[in-house]
């Protein structure tokens, strides 16, 4: 079969590291635009892959119609962008988070069904095998119901990450909406719902700005209620100057669960009659070493088999519902419920 048309719509450092690469692995892809309000980052990657440069998507999407793109652009114009995409007839990659309020989520979630397109959320922790192995222990029953938990994803911040370094967007909040919990924080709320198979219903959070330079919040403290009972804490920082942290421990009935505590057994069981398995899985991937991140992979294999992609707009939505109730808990100074 022909292969799969594909934009990249913002060529930043998610593109350079994840999508770009891994499209160009991918059997069934080929790159034909790439978008960037800086022509050159565009056409660096046009010269090298093949494909057109464009410095604006609405002339790409009328010139070019793809079959698909990914959006890797601000999270504030995730939802426009998309929109646009959609109502061109192309799938939708977006990065998380995927909009900056509900309603643009709902609507982008409509742009793609009554366009009869997919749309697809990166939130790639779903992918990482040690999220996937822990995932098949929880599901075995050996470690009964979780009772507790800690989800936790730090780093030294987008200064150190993105192409722009400290004048990046990130740290803007007309173009960002939301610093680490939109970064990270979405990425756990995300993962321990798709972990426990559950849906958070009330939290209470402490969101911060504390060493980073602008207006968007730097640290977040989230506690969480978890409809089947579970509560935790999430927290997301980009002041973790001495090494990222993207670790899950989960307290359960029968024992305990570790995820990314150690480098060499990636999920640990501790079992209350002193059973002890550790599994080496495969490093988490990390911004000082990517690894291939299996979103591109997984969104492209939804397109060519006519699948629904494994991360909705749905579930992304009701990821970013986490996280926007926590920014009202923090504004309100009271627990919220989660709609």
């Amino acid at each position: 079969m022909s292969k799969v048309r594909v934009a990249v719509i913002g060529c930043g450092s998610i593109s350079k590291h994840r999508h770009i690469p891994e499209y160009v692995s991918n059997e069934n892809v080929e790159l034909v635009a790439f978008v960037d309000p800086v022509i050159e980052r565009a056409q660096g990657y046009a010269e090298q892959h093949g494909g057109k440069a464009f410095a604006d998507y609405e002339t790409m999407l009328a010139e070019i119609k793809p079959d698909a793109v990914s959006v890797c652009t601000p999270n504030a114009t995730h939802a426009e962008i998309s929109i646009a995409a959609a109502k061109a007839g192309a799938h939708v990659l977006v990065e998380k988070p995927m909009a900056s309020t509900d309603e643009e989520a709902a609507a982008m979630i409509e742009a793609a069904a009554s366009n009869g397109v997919k749309l697809m959320v990166g939130h790639n922790q779903r992918f990482i095998p040690a999220h996937v192995k822990a995932k098949q222990i929880l599901k075995s029953g050996v470690l009964g119901k979780v009772l507790t938990f800690r989800t936790s994803f730090g780093h030294p911040g987008p200064d150190g990450w993105s192409i722009d370094g400290a004048g990046s967007w990130f740290f803007r909040k007309n173009e960002a909406i939301m610093g680490a919990m939109g970064d990270l924080g979405v990425h756990k709320s995300d993962l321990i719902r798709w972990l426990l198979d559950d849906e958070a219903s009330e939290v209470a959070a402490f969101i911060a700005t504390l060493d980073k330079p602008g207006d968007v919040d730097d640290n977040a403290s989230v506690l969480v209620r978890m409809k089947g009972g579970s509560i935790g804490t999430l927290v997301a920082s980009w002041t973790y100057y001495k090494g990222e942290d993207n670790s899950t421990v989960l307290w359960c009935e029968k024992g305990v669960m570790k995820i990314g505590t150690d480098p060499e057994d990636q999920v640990i069981v501790e079992l209350r009659n002193g059973t002890v398995e550790k599994h080496k899985v495969g490093a988490i991937s990390t911004n000082e070493k990517q690894l291939a991140s299996g979103v591109i992979d997984a969104f492209v294999d939804a397109i060519v088999n006519d699948t629904t992609p494994e991360v909705t707009g749905e579930e992304g939505r009701k990821s970013l519902a986490v996280i926007l109730s926590a920014f009202e808990s923090q504004a309100s100074g009271k627990f919220v419920e989660v709609k």
